[in-house]
């Protein structure tokens, strides 16, 4: 048995038509494909989703490890350079002070400081110094001088040679014919000197009981000019005498 459609078409009532059209969703060259009108259309690309994978701690740890060694080599260069360096032939001169080894804290250099000054080594050979060095241009005081031009002095690398006033005459004379006319070279007596001859450089001391004693030579040739801390000249400092420092006016 047929039905007629509203149109006068006959229809099988077995069949039930839907509002779409044969072949809705389909593209021309088949089921499926793209293209067709009023399907869907070609899907949307999909963004892929990034995955934090998990940290490479062995690697971070070497490369931390690495850099704190660095800066540990860095930092111990930095303290070693900073320390004051040894004269090269100090250990060929027997029975010498050596402060640098000792005191190497103290040694590194001194604050100009006017005014007398208390020193705990003497004759002294480092510390805070007047802000004048004392002239060392190979000269010859006769009389007692200022340890704190001294100090300053062999802060420019001068060796001081200091003697008791009782040493007699004639070693005067030699002593003085070993530093008369040669640059970072002084001598003066120094008063209460517990043995008859010192030599001082900065961080360096021999005292002696005869100016007969080679190591005279030793320490003056290993010493002059070479135990330097700072490089600067020897001339134009105070050749006055006196234990009282000068002090001048924009000395502070």
């Amino acid at each position: 048995m047929s039905i007629s459609s509203p149109s006068g078409e006959p229809r099988d009532p077995s069949v039930v038509r839907t509002g779409a059209k044969p072949g809705a969703g389909r593209g021309p060259g088949g089921a499926g494909k793209p293209g067709a009108k009023g399907g869907r259309g070609p899907r949307k690309p999909v963004t892929p989703v990034k995955v934090a994978g998990a940290r490479n701690w062995g690697a971070i740890a070497l490369f931390s490890a690495v850099g704190l060694l660095t800066a540990g080599i860095i930092g111990a260069g930095v303290y070693y350079t900073s320390q004051t360096p040894e004269v090269v032939g100090v250990d060929e001169i027997q029975g010498m002070e050596n402060y640098r080894k000792s005191r190497p804290k103290d040694v590194e250099g001194g604050r100009h400081q006017a005014g007398p000054i208390k020193y705990d080594i003497m004759p002294p050979v480092f510390g805070p110094h007047n802000g004048i060095w004392q002239n060392c241009t190979g000269d010859v005081y006769t009389e007692p001088i200022a340890s704190e031009h001294a100090v300053h002095s062999m802060e420019h690398g001068a060796v001081w040679i200091t003697y008791r006033p009782d040493l007699p005459k004639d070693q005067v004379d030699r002593l003085a014919g070993k530093v008369r006319g040669r640059d970072k070279m002084l001598l003066s007596p120094f008063p209460n000197l517990d043995k008859p001859i010192a030599l001082q450089a900065w961080g360096y001391q021999l005292k002696l009981d005869s100016l007969d004693d080679q190591r005279v030579n030793e320490f003056i040739k290993t010493m002059r000019g070479t135990a330097a801390i700072e490089n600067a000249t020897c001339a134009e400092g105070v050749t006055t005498t006196g234990i009282v420092p000068v002090n001048l006016p924009n000395q502070g």
